[in-house]
């Protein structure tokens, strides 16, 4: 894949072989879209290179990324966390994942799974959205606003609309790679190879 690929994913391997393999690839497993939910909320406040670089100590530290035995840990887990160098050791993002592990498990109860709810705020399709310049990508949008709205009143946190939107982005629930990228064509070809399989 060339130099135009979409300029925030330079300058790092780590960085680029996410933005070619998973950023903005449509993602429908739960455990996938619990992992991302985590590492969004962990990022507020700090670049994503970090919490890339972090993501195996996430991994470890909460269990794989089990909702069910995430939503078990204790306080004592806390502290034992707060402690571990693999991870942003903040108290209120570790505190936050265990919430909203709990708050996740409510939602699949309520809705067969959290990607049936987490899709029905774009009706089930990506926003296949054709940027030009990195500059035209806005930090919200007033779908990632009810999506906050609506995951704060179900007792999630650290899920303000701009941590929403990027894991709308992450998760191919919009396609914000520039027209450009050549991971453009390829997040589309994914999206129309998933809707022709759906309409079999």
């Amino acid at each position: 894949m060339s130099d135009s690929r979409c300029s925030w994913c330079h300058g790092d391997k780590l960085y680029t072989r996410y933005h070619d393999e998973e950023w903005g690839v449509p993602c429908h497993s739960d455990q996938k879209l619990f992992e991302f939910l985590i590492l969004e909320g962990a990022q507020a406040g700090l670049s994503w290179i970090t919490i890339l670089k972090r993501r195996e100590g996430y991994r470890k530290a909460f269990h794989q990324f089990n909702v069910q035995q995430v939503a078990r840990m204790t306080e004592q887990d806390v502290d034992k966390l707060m402690q571990d160098e693999g991870i942003i050791r903040n108290r209120l993002k570790i505190r936050s994942a265990i919430k909203n592990a709990r708050a996740f498990i409510k939602v699949q109860e309520e809705f067969g799974s959290f990607n049936q709810y987490l899709w029905s705020f774009v009706n089930h399709q990506p926003i296949n959205n054709q940027r030009q310049l990195m500059s035209e990508v806005p930090a919200t949008t007033e779908i990632s606003d009810r999506m906050s709205k609506d995951l704060k009143k179900r007792g999630f946190s650290f899920v303000g609309s701009t941590i929403c939107y990027a894991y709308m982005q992450a998760m191919g629930l919009v396609n914000d790679h520039l027209v450009s990228c050549p991971s453009y064509i390829k997040s589309n070809s994914i999206v129309g190879h998933n809707i022709s399989r759906q309409r079999r």
